[in-house]
């Protein structure tokens, strides 16, 4: 097996696998994506994934991906794409029709990890809901608070945040320090705290059907 850079930023690969299948993902699923081919033993999956900052920048996923999908077609049965819209407009999706390959539904993380229709009832309740999934919480401090500058300007809060009421922590694991984290992450923008457990949704569901097992 071979695992590399597993960091919030960075492109990684992990190859356990015989290689039929390419997962092609966001990097905030990396973590995720590998616990569920390790617990369920899948084989049939390689997995590469892209910098989760790109979220930042939306215009660099869809070149970015294209250029992967071409390079991966003649080394593997299938591909298959790890990615809500984030942020490119319907882009990403006419690219993928373009190249006749699917990827997971949904419009991000939050709605699959919840379930799509789950995630849609709550959507009058949580319009002024902030979500931090395990990958959010666990990195809240360099991706949210530092990304957005609050460490060097904490007076940008209301204006980021001013329009929210609550965080809501959409739990792929039980794991007690990362709800401590996002507690605090609650407390630090002045917000109330709301914990769904989640499970990995429709991300396991669809990683199931293509694992061949």
């Amino acid at each position: 097996m071979t695992l590399v850079n597993l960091r919030p930023s960075d492109e990684f690969e992990f190859k356990p696998g015989q290689g039929k299948v390419l997962l092609l993902a966001c990097g905030a699923l990396g973590r995720e994506i590998v616990d569920l081919i390790e617990r369920n033993r899948w084989t049939a999956f390689d997995l590469q994934c892209l910098p989760a900052k790109w979220h930042n920048t939306p215009d660099k996923i869809v070149p970015a991906l294209r250029e992967k999908i071409r390079e991966a077609k003649p080394r593997y049965q299938s591909i298959f794409v790890l990615y809500g819209d984030c942020g490119t407009g319907g882009g990403l999706d006419r690219m993928l029709a373009e190249e006749a390959i699917e990827r997971l539904e949904g419009p991000h993380c939050y709605a699959f990890f919840s379930g799509n229709a789950e995630f849609a009832s709550h959507a009058e309740e949580d319009v002024t809901a902030f979500f931090l999934t395990d990958y959010l919480a666990r990195h809240f401090d360099k991706l949210i608070w530092e990304g957005l500058g609050l460490d060097r300007h904490p007076e940008l809060l209301p204006l980021y945040f001013g329009n929210y009421t609550r965080i809501v922590f959409l739990a792929q694991t039980r794991d007690e320090e990362l709800a401590k984290k996002a507690i605090a992450a609650a407390k630090r923008l002045g917000l109330a705290y709301e914990y769904r457990y989640t499970g990995y949704g429709e991300l396991e569901r669809d990683l199931e059907a293509r694992s061949g097992a």
